[in-house]
């Protein structure tokens, strides 16, 4: 089955890469995905409500000093939403976003 694509104003072909994923363990909360994103797919939510324990775990990127932030981390609200631009990632500092191409649906 082939990915979702798009053509660009200049005739380009284009495959979006829709979020898929947050890395929550090493999310600061800054908030740049949230105000970039044109589509209401990011909501900024307690850390204390999240269950980090079982994703710290699995965080096995230990090539930085990061350690927890206390308040606030990202969340999906509404991947659904999303349209694939990137400007997510762009601007995240930690790279805590995956993205991934989308299948056409039948």
């Amino acid at each position: 089955m082939s990915n979702i694509t798009g053509i660009t104003r200049g005739g380009t072909p284009w495959t979006p890469a829709f979020v898929t994923s947050i890395n929550q363990v090493r999310c600061i909360g800054c908030g740049r995905c949230y105000k970039v994103c044109p589509r209401d797919v990011f909501d900024l939510v307690d850390r204390d409500d999240l269950d980090l324990e079982e994703l710290e775990a699995d965080d096995s990127d230990d090539d930085d000093d990061f350690e927890e932030a206390p308040g606030m981390v990202m969340n999906l609200k509404n991947m659904l939403d999303c349209i694939g631009c990137l400007a997510c990632s762009r601007v995240c500092p930690k790279k805590c976003l995956t993205h991934e191409p989308q299948a056409v649906a039948a």
